[in-house]
Order: structure tokens, then sequence, then C-alpha cells
């Protein structure tokens, strides 16, 4: 492979998202990268490209198109129809050598958490991992800061003229969020966390004027040290938190009665036609499992109702669900910062307050 020239960032143009596929059928995660990737081409001027991998997955590739893409690049072989780290890592640096993109994104899925790091690894540049925001004008980054920070941002001094991508992440087990850059080195990578990216409504005539292009691969069985002999699916129930509509969460405020504190919450979650969420506490403290975590080192969720229920409002909790359209929460202590941000408060005891939310969401059905 051709050594890339990292240095002449002026080289690298335009915006990229690898578009994973199971199946043939795109992934969720794909429409959330390609509508934020659409703001980030708009505010540098380029053009939005969604790169897709797999064998006769064609047919697929204009969808992306409906969520912002001007144009998508298709690698197709026998060899890609399942996942390798090997030959998808060697398929997407050959492209990105020769196309130079100066961002790409990965959603921080399973298989983007393996890709992501092998090919910025390759093509010798940074990649910042599980980003919860994006920003490229530097405007927007200052009003970002200012609406989710205790920085003094006006007595700070910013490059105006600055492109670089501002990836910003959690650190510190979530207790801190840390705005990485890329300066001297192309192209700009990360990896998005699921769900954190808000998914732009799907526009038929802009799928009808994506164009697609069928880029040719070089790639042979040898380039390949693993061959995949079985793929077994395991039926698990994992809770959809970031597809659910209504989510009732829970936190430490159920400790008193752990056991009738999960009833209750999944009684109230089941009259509602929801599902339950957990704070970290929660789950660090062993009631839950980590696929019930809402926060910023769990999910981030949207949905059109959010029951908080003992929670008391971490920051990291917060930015994670922050953006539900109602939110309502139950908690003892008048000052919680749950409050602050709640539609709708009720302070009391949330073992006398559930039963009646249960008992009156089921008058509703």
């Amino acid at each position: 492979m051709k050594s890339i020239q990292s240095m002449d960032i002026q080289a690298f143009q335009g915006v990229w998202v690898f578009c994973e596929q199971r199946d043939g059928a795109q992934m969720p995660t794909n429409f959330e990268l390609m509508s934020e990737g659409r703001k980030l081409a708009d505010e540098l001027g380029v053009e939005l490209c969604g790169l897709l991998l797999g064998e006769n997955v064609e047919d697929v590739a204009r969808e992306l198109g409906g969520y912002g893409a001007d144009r998508v690049f298709v690698c197709q072989s026998p060899l890609l129809e399942q996942y390798t780290t090997d030959a998808y890592t060697k398929v997407i640096c050959d492209i990105v050598l020769e196309k130079k993109p100066e961002i790409v994104l990965f959603g921080a899925t399973h298989i983007g958490r393996d890709l992501g790091p092998r090919c910025a690894a390759r093509l010798q540049t940074g990649l910042t991992a599980d980003c919860t925001h994006l920003d490229v004008d530097t405007a927007k980054y200052v009003e970002f800061l200012r609406s989710t920070s205790t920085l003094d941002v006006d007595n700070m001094k910013f490059n105006t003229n600055d492109r670089d991508l501002k990836m910003t992440r959690p650190a510190f087990g979530g207790h801190l969020m840390a705005t990485i850059i890329c300066p001297r080195f192309r192209p700009q990578m990360s990896t998005v966390r699921p769900g954190v990216m808000k998914k732009s409504p799907f526009d038929q005539a802009k799928a009808d004027t994506c164009s697609v292009e069928i880029c040719p691969v070089s790639l042979d069985p040898q380039d390949i040290k693993t061959r995949i002999l079985e793929v077994v699916k395991e039926a698990k129930a994992i809770i959809d938190l970031t597809g659910a509509e209504i989510i009732v969460s829970v936190g430490y405020g159920i400790s008193r009665d752990v056991k009738q504190g999960l009833a209750l919450a999944g009684e109230l979650a089941q009259a509602l036609g929801g599902v339950v969420g957990a704070s970290r506490a929660a789950v660090d403290a062993g009631w839950v499992t980590g696929d019930h975590q809402v926060g910023q080192t769990g999910k981030t969720v949207r949905p059109k109702l959010y029951i908080a229920l003992g929670i008391s409002g971490a920051i990291q909790h917060k930015a994670g669900m922050q953006d539900s359209e109602c939110i309502i929460a139950v908690n003892q202590n008048s000052a919680a910062p749950i409050f602050e941000l709640a539609d709708y408060g009720i302070c009391g005891d949330l073992f006398q307050v559930v039963p009646l939310m249960a008992e009156a969401a089921k008058q509703l059905v």
C-alpha cells in the first residue's frame, strides 16, 4: 500500500461516513452519521460521501442520499460479504489513499470500534473514539461550550478560521468531557456513539439524485488472515433504549428496596408501553445490566417520554437524556438537579408515587 502524505493536509477534502450493512440491509447508525456528516460538509463547503462495503449492496446505496449523501462509493466483492478486519481495513485504506477525504466517521459499534483504529493506524493519523459531539465551525463550538461547560468562554481565545474537526468525548469514566483535534494529520477520524446524533427526515428527492459510484476492489484471499467458517446468531434479550419512545429509568433512590423498585418501574413501563432504563449508579450497584444504562458512559436517548425515578440528575446522566421531548422526575430531594431539567417534577417517595402513576397509566389504555 502506498504511504500517505499526512502533512499535506490541503490535499484532503470531503466528509466521508463508513456505512455498515448486515445481510445487505443498512444499519440505523448510518443514517444518524450521514445526517451529522451533512452538517459538517455544509460548514466546510465540501461533498458528503458514504462508503459502503459488501457483496451485492449497490441497490441499497442510494438510500443514503435521502439522509444527506451527495455520493456513495460502493466496494463489492465476495470477500467483503462477511465482515473481516483485514479485508475491510485494506479496502477502506486503499480508497482513502486514492480519494483523500479530510474527515472519516465510523459508528462506535462493534465493527466500528474494531475497524476505525486499525484504519487510523495504517493511514498514520489519529482517531478519537466514542464521540458524543462534533463541530467544525468555531462559533458553534463556542456556543456548545457555553451551554454545556463551566468554562469562561468569553475570556478565551479561539481561532475563528480554524477548520479542524472538534471531536468531543467523555473522559475519566464520564466525569469530564474532552475535545480533541487532529491539526497536523489527515484524514481526521472518529467513532461516534450510536444514538447521540439526530437523524434527519428521509428525503426521497435527494435519494433519487444521489450518485452511486462502483469502485474497483484490489483484494484476494491472501490478504485475509482469518476465515469465517460459520455465523451463529444468538437470540438474546437486549433492551433497545435508543429506539424506545418511552423510558422509565431507575436510580440510587430505589436502594431502600431494590426488588420492589425495579418491579414498580417495570410495571409503569409496561403500562405505558415503554422500557426500563437506569442511571450509572444503579448499573454499578449491580441492580440492572449495562444495556439499561442511560448517560455519557451508557446510551444517549431521545424518547417522547422519559421518567426518572430516584435519579438525582448528575451531569453525566443528564447528558444522555436531556433531549427527551418530555421529562418527568420523581425524587424525595426537592433540590435534586434532575428537577432543573424536568418538564414535570414530583417531590415525593417513589414507592408511593409510582403505583399511582402506573394505575393512572392503565386507565388510559
